[in-house]
C-alpha cells in the first residue's frame, strides 16, 4: 500500500512544481501584499495561476463575489479583486499542505487510510473555517463602526453649530482622534479626507466613503450630510440631530446584543464550575459510604 501514498505525494509535489514553473515571475508582487490572516503568500503563485486558468470568477460568480464583497470591506475596493484571489489562493495552499500531510501520515502508518482521511477532511474544513473567520471580521468591523458613528456625529453637530463647515468639522475630529487611526471608521474618514484634498469633490469623497463602509447607517449619514450641508445653519444641525437619535438607538441595540452574547458565553464556565463544586463536595460523601 505504501507505493500508493508515495505516488500520491509525487503527484502532489509534481503538480505544485509544474504550477510554480508556469507562475514564476508572473505573481511576484503577491508576496508584498499584506492582509490580516494571510500567512502563505510565498506559496500563493502556483495557486493564483490555477485560479486564473480555472476562471473561478466566471465559473462560480456567486461564490467569488460574496468573498470579494467581504474582502473589500476589510482591505478596500481599490485592489479588492487581487486580495480576493490571494485569499482563495491561501485556502488552496492550506488544502494542498493538508493533503500532503495526510499522505505522509498514511505512509508512516504503513498504508493506513485513516491518516489520509484525516488530512482530506481538514483540507475541506479549514477553508470553510477561513471563510467563516473572514465573515466574523466583517461583522466585527461593522459593529465597531456602528458603535463609534454616533459619537462622531455628535462632535460634528457641535462643531457645525459653532460655525465650522462640515469639512472643517471632519478634519478637526480626525486631528483629535489620532489615537484611533486604526479604527475602521477613522481609517475610512482619513481616506475620504485624502480624496477631497487630492482633487475629488466633497460629494465624490463622501459617496466613496459610504461605498467602502457598506453599512446602511453610514449611507444614511452621508445622505443626510450631502442633502443638507449646502444649507448650513439650523436646518443642517436639526437634520443631523434627528439622525443622531436614530444612531444612538441603533448603538443601544448593538450594545444590548453584545451584552447578551457575553452572558451566554459565561454559561459554560459557570456550569463547569458547578460540576467541579459538586464533585468536590460529593466525593468525600461517597468515599465515606464505601467505607
Amino acid at each position: 500500500m505504501n507505493w500508493i501514498w508515495t505516488g500520491l505525494l509525487v503527484c502532489l509535489f509534481g503538480s505544485w512544481g509544474v504550477l510554480f514553473y508556469y507562475a514564476s515571475g508572473k505573481y511576484k508582487g503577491c508576496s508584498n501584499m499584506e492582509m490580516e490572516g494571510i500567512r502563505l503568500q510565498r506559496l500563493a503563485p502556483p495557486m493564483l495561476y490555477l485560479l486564473e486558468k480555472l476562471q473561478v470568477s466566471q465559473r462560480f460568480p456567486f461564490f467569488f463575489f460574496k468573498i470579494q464583497r467581504s474582502v473589500q470591506k476589510i482591505c478596500g475596493d481599490r485592489r479588492g479583486g487581487e486580495y480576493t484571489l490571494l485569499f482563495l489562493a491561501e485556502m488552496l495552499s492550506y488544502s494542498w499542505l493538508l493533503m500532503v500531510l495526510g499522505s505522509i501520515m498514511a505512509l508512516f502508518m504503513n498504508g493506513d487510510f485513516s491518516g489520509f482521511l484525516m488530512g482530506a477532511v481538514l483540507a475541506v474544513l479549514l477553508p470553510a473555517a477561513l471563510i467563516n473567520d473572514l465573515h466574523r471580521k466583517v461583522v466585527r468591523r461593522e459593529r465597531e463602526v456602528l458603535l463609534e458613528l454616533p459619537e462622531l456625529l455628535n462632535r460634528i453637530i457641535l462643531l457645525v453649530g459653532a460655525g465650522s463647515t462640515v469639512q472643517q468639522a471632519i478634519r478637526h475630529c480626525l486631528e483629535r482622534g489620532k489615537e484611533k487611526e486604526n479604527h475602521p471608521l477613522y481609517r475610512e474618514l482619513l481616506q475620504m479626507q485624502r480624496e477631497w484634498e487630492g482633487g475629488y469633490s466633497f460629494q465624490q469623497a463622501m459617496e466613496g466613503f459610504s461605498k467602502r463602509c457598506g453599512i446602511q447607517e453610514v449611507s444614511a449619514f452621508t445622505t443626510a450630510v450631502l442633502l443638507n450641508f449646502r444649507r448650513g445653519g439650523n436646518d443642517f444641525v436639526l437634520a443631523l440631530r434627528d439622525l443622531s437619535r436614530s444612531l444612538w438607538e441603533r448603538r443601544k441595540a448593538v450594545s444590548k446584543t453584545l451584552g447578551e452574547q457575553a452572558s451566554s458565553k459565561l454559561v459554560f464556565p459557570m456550569v463547569l464550575l458547578f460540576l467541579v463544586v459538586v464533585i468536590l463536595v460529593g466525593a468525600p460523601a461517597f468515599m465515606i459510604m464505601d467505607l
